[in-house]
């Protein structure tokens, strides 16, 4: 399926689609056949330096689990992408570090959940973002990502600019739009004046092109990834399907977004990608 073909942050990848870090992401099996059954980027779920049990949606084996996954993964030439949750700076230069070194190809930098919001508050200020991400940008080699809180305080014009300066290929943002949200696919016009849709609209915006996004949330099936490339990602992760359908959901995604590009008469995704219009 060339049309669902995308570079993202430089990576070439074979599909759009890729899961969330955390459904079906944390143990070997399920990771073994995630990448068995999906033609795209496998995304470990977000790991600390020794692991944690609690909060549950965090619950990992450590940093050196995924390690040695993302090794046996990269020698069978999968695309591994590995991301990265900590209570300190230190630490989570060092799990960025230990990931890097294992070869993954990017690494997911969690900085919207509690855990990390309340412990190292990167968001706190531009200035205590940039330290952070120089820290780590200074130490690993991989494609550096961030995630992004669902609810920022910062300008995202203000936080894109720094992430393009300080070496940010790509964020995560949430896939949040309005219930009633619609867009014709054919003409990708949505009614209503210009405005910002979704925090992945937001950023998109705020990049100019310099910044690739990846849409989180609400990708249940093919019309949602393509509105969300509509609205301006690059790529889209998918979290409750996959824990609802397992690893086929992926590949299900990727070939009703496939088909539909093909009904509206599109080559690739990448035409699609920041297309929507406004119409009063």
């Amino acid at each position: 399926m060339e049309r669902t073909s995308i570079r993202l942050g430089g990576i070439e990848l074979t599909s759009p689609v890729m899961n969330a870090s955390g459904p079906h992401s944390a143990e070997k099996g399920e990771i073994l056949e995630l990448s068995a059954r999906h033609r795209g980027a496998i995304l470990f779920k977000s790991c600390n330096l020794a692991g944690l049990e609690a909060p549950d949606n965090l619950k990992n084996r450590g940093v050196e689990h995924f390690a040695v996954l993302a090794r046996e993964l990269t020698a069978r030439d999968k695309t591994v992408f590995g991301s990265v949750v900590a209570n300190n700076d230190d630490e989570l230069v060092n799990v960025a570090k230990i990931l890097d070194g294992a070869g993954v190809k990017a690494l997911e930098l969690n900085l919207a959940d509690d855990y990390v919001t309340n412990s190292i508050g990167a968001f706190a200020s531009l200035e205590r973002l940039k330290d952070l991400i120089g820290r780590v940008r200074r130490e690993v080699q991989a494609v550096l990502a961030v995630k992004i809180p669902v609810k920022l305080s910062l300008e995202p014009r203000a936080v894109a600019d720094m992430f393009i300066q300080g070496g940010i290929a790509f964020v995560v943002c949430a896939n949040d739009l309005a219930k009633d949200f619609t867009v014709d696919l054919g003409t990708a016009v949505t009614h209503g004046a210009r405005r910002t849709v979704s925090q992945v609209h937001a950023f998109f915006q705020a990049g100019g092109g310099q910044l690739d996004v990846v849409a989180v949330g609400g990708i249940n099936g093919g019309r949602d990834a393509y509105i969300a490339h509509l609205t301006g990602a690059k790529a889209v992760q998918v979290g409750s399907a996959l824990i609802k359908e397992g690893a086929g959901a992926l590949g299900r995604i990727d070939r009703e977004l496939d088909n539909l590009l093909g009904e509206n008469g599109k080559s690739s995704v990448s035409e699609i990608i920041g297309a929507l219009r406004f119409q009063d």
